[in-house]
């Protein structure tokens, strides 16, 4: 969805159409959801201060965050892709990968059926992109927004990634741009003169993934579970977050979607563990979970805080909230337990 919780409240309000609009904030101290496409021009973008915002573009409108409409709004959605597909792998409330490998007809005509649907249904646009596997189609995404969309076909695909920029994949940020920049790195047909092993001499760990996807390669399947094991809602930052604090207000609100969407939609699903996941700057991954039965805001900091001591003060690009489940097998041995006693 483009702006998706921006162009939602311009829908609802239209007199703010046109103008620089921004969802989230919580005081000067908060940071925003989302920034309609006018606050960009400014500069203005998710996970971005308020207070910054404020001085990149003083007229800003300042909406705050509605997510049970919002939440209503993507299940509205959810509803439209479930006419062309069951296998549906949705990522957030705005954005989710479809298989419709089934259909003989093309992708590009599902897409525009799709954003028509949506358009016509709810007041707002969407973009989409197609591609053989899923790498390429949340690339292409982002080729034509707003409302518009784009096609990778497979015969297209080395053509398509040879000239694109290494920022477009995933885990490239400033700093692994300027550090593959080193190397003479800046687009995919450049890590392609590479052999693997020395990408991950240089890399780690990722050397393996810019490997592959600088040649088009992802495996993964779409996965629409049928009982969902956990719940969790992530954001990467545009710019690194590098204050505690920072990421404090960014977690509230991820945190409140994430406990909306388990009251609203799982209330019937017990919780086992609350979890919190941060990806830093250098791509380095930890999470920080704890066991508890209820939803505990107060936790939700604690493991936030173990994260970034584990980080020693690096700058954070990703963070995410969660919880798992109780699975089946857990209630029926504890009530088997119960009985016995």
């Amino acid at each position: 969805m483009d702006c998706f919780y921006a162009a939602i409240e311009e829908r609802e309000n239209p007199s703010l159409c046109g103008k620089p609009v921004a969802v989230g904030g919580n005081g000067r101290r908060g940071v925003l959801t989302t920034a309609n496409y006018v606050a960009r021009t400014y500069g203005c973008r998710s996970a971005m201060p308020v207070f910054k915002a404020l001085q990149l573009c003083p007229s800003l409108i300042l909406v705050p965050v509605r997510f049970e409409l919002y939440r209503a709004v993507s299940a509205q959605i959810r509803s439209i892709f479930g006419r062309f597909t069951d296998r549906i792998e949705p990522l957030s409330l705005d954005e989710a990968y479809l298989d419709v490998s089934e259909w003989n007809t093309s992708g590009a005509a599902i897409a525009r059926e799709i954003r028509a649907q949506i358009r016509e249904e709810t007041g707002l646009t969407a973009s989409a992109g197609m591609g053989p596997n899923k790498l390429l189609a949340k690339i292409a995404s982002d080729w034509n927004k707003p409302d518009g969309q784009y096609e990778v076909c497979s015969a297209e695909v080395e053509d398509f990634l040879h000239d694109l920029p290494v920022t477009k994949l995933w885990g490239v940020g400033r700093k692994m741009e300027e550090k593959m920049a080193r190397y003479g790195i800046r687009t995919c047909g450049d890590l392609r003169r590479f052999e693997k092993t020395q990408l991950c001499q240089w890399f780690g760990s990722c050397g393996q993934e810019f490997w592959e996807m600088s040649r088009g390669i992802d495996l993964r399947p779409v996965e629409s579970e049928r009982v969902r094991k956990s719940l969790s809602e992530e954001t990467t930052f545009a710019e690194s977050v590098e204050t505690l604090s920072g990421l404090r207000s960014a977690l509230g609100a991820i945190a409140a979607s994430v406990r909306e969407d388990w009251q609203r939609n799982h209330a019937d699903r017990a919780i086992s563990t609350l979890f919190v996941k941060v990806k830093f700057a250098d791509f380095q991954r930890t999470t920080a979970e704890r066991s508890t039965l209820v939803w505990d805001d107060a936790l939700c900091q604690d493991l936030l805080e173990e994260c970034w001591r584990r980080g020693n003060g690096r700058a954070v690009r990703l963070l995410g909230v969660g919880i798992r489940f109780t699975e089946e097998r857990e209630d029926v041995q504890m009530e088997f337990l119960l009985a016995a006693e």
